[in-house]
């Protein structure tokens, strides 16, 4: 397992040693930054971001919430390395209040997440306040834009596959249920 170098800032670190997903479905480009609670990261958008339309040369909206799953994994990950624990899966529950500011992720631009944990239940369910924001572009000298927001509903067992095969009290064992 990949340690957090700490002489590195996160975003010189592969994000894909921080969650458990693989290519082609790391969506995230990068951490920008962690405190206790709270995580930022960046996607720009090339033609060979996943999920990109040709035709509208963009991704579409609706890919936010999955920007948003992913930072929650990656912080579930940073802090899973601070523990020296292996990093986990996670299921995205559900979403509340989901707006979407903007129709699609435009190609070129720079987008950042940040995910910040609102409650935690010693079981793995959580709940996070996300947004994601439009970077001005370099040179510019306009503000960051809000283009989604979210409450993400996320559950992550402490034993993935007991509790895929319908387990739940071995996966939750050593969290004392």
């Amino acid at each position: 397992m990949p340690f957090i170098q700490f002489n590195l800032p996160f975003a010189e670190q592969n994000i894909a040693d921080f969650i458990p997903h693989r290519a082609p479905m790391i969506l995230v480009d990068k951490i920008i930054s962690y405190q206790r609670d709270t995580l930022v990261t960046e996607v720009t958008i090339t033609p060979k971001s996943p999920y990109f339309d040709d035709k509208h040369q963009a991704v579409p909206n609706y890919v936010g919430i999955e920007y948003m799953a992913q930072s929650i994994a990656a912080l579930a990950g940073v802090e899973a390395k601070l523990r020296n624990d292996k990093i986990r899966v996670g299921f995205l529950l559900g979403s509340r209040k989901l707006a979407l500011h903007a129709k699609q992720y435009e190609l070129g631009r720079t987008y950042r997440t940040q995910v910040n944990r609102l409650y935690q239940e010693e079981s793995g369910l959580a709940v996070f306040d996300c947004q994601i924001y439009l970077l001005p572009e370099a040179g510019s000298d306009q503000e960051k834009i809000l283009v989604a927001t979210a409450n993400v509903n996320v559950f992550q067992p402490q034993d993935t596959q007991a509790y895929l095969d319908g387990n739940q009290d071995a996966g939750n064992r050593s969290l004392g249920h």
